[in-house]
């Protein structure tokens, strides 16, 4: 009896050991799979990535990571460059009123002088440009068939039906920053800047008419609706806010339809 099981016991004392050995080496898919999705605080830019695209990939806002990385406008970066994502970001530093300074002292008296109102002391404010919700308008004169949500299924802006091949137009006057294909799950992409506060996204357009820096007017073509990057035929409209998505619901007039 000891004959026959002394080899077998054998076997899984090696099996045993061995088993113990490989393991060090081993890593399961889950662990395998977490390490790949955590970021690294670094981005390797691509061919025909800008840095507004990758700004808009990780949701922050443009000026704060040129900052953080020390690009100067234009914003140009190349392939290969690393960007660092994983930054404090800074508060926008307000400018510091001007002291004026006394150039001679003034005699002190006892006498209280009545204080005169200067004529027309009163300035209006300065008008900043911005755009606000007059100055939004619809991309496309189609149905609604998905609204802005912060909730699971998570949807960053609103999606609108229409046929393959219609136009697509500028919600705003502004500046294409980005045109092209390389975020993944947007398709062909068109982002606009408008200003320094706000961006605004057109995603699965068919064909892109425009090219970056081109200058747009509210309501000019810059895009054909399409299907690329998803399964239906739609225009996905996102507007962000100092880099944060919005909802354009909340911009855009009463939908025309």
């Amino acid at each position: 009896m000891m004959k026959i099981t002394a080899p077998v016991i054998l076997v899984m004392l090696v099996t045993l050991v061995t088993g113990c050995i490989s393991s060090r080496d081993f890593v399961s898919v889950e662990r395998k799979f977490s390490k790949e999705q955590m970021p690294s605080g670094f981005h390797r830019v691509s061919k025909g990535e800008t840095l507004f695209s990758i700004a808009w990939r990780y949701g922050l806002d443009v000026r704060q990571l040129a900052n953080a990385n020390s690009i100067s406008k234009p914003y140009t970066i190349y392939p290969g460059q690393k960007i660092d994502i994983d930054f404090e970001p800074k508060p926008v530093a307000l400018a510091k009123r001007p002291t004026v300074e006394k150039t001679s002292k003034q005699p002190v008296t006892n006498k209280v002088r009545p204080k005169v109102k200067p004529k027309n002391s009163h300035k209006p404010p300065m008008k900043t440009v911005r755009a606000t919700s007059a100055d939004w308008k619809w991309p496309l004169n189609g149905r609604l068939i998905g609204r802005f949500s912060t909730k699971k299924p998570v949807n960053k802006g609103i999606d609108i039906a229409g046929s393959l091949g219609e136009s697509v137009l500028a919600a705003a006057a502004g500046t294409v920053v980005y045109a092209g294909r390389g975020l993944r799950g947007y398709g062909n992409l068109v982002i606009v800047k408008h200003n320094d506060t706000y961006l605004s996204a057109y995603a699965h357009t068919s064909r892109i008419v425009v090219s970056e820096q081109d200058v747009v007017k509210a309501g000019q073509k810059i895009a054909e609706i399409g299907s690329t990057g998803t399964d239906k035929v739609k225009l996905h409209f996102e507007i962000r806010k100092n880099g944060k998505p919005v909802d354009p619901l909340n911009h855009l007039p009463k939908h025309p339809g």
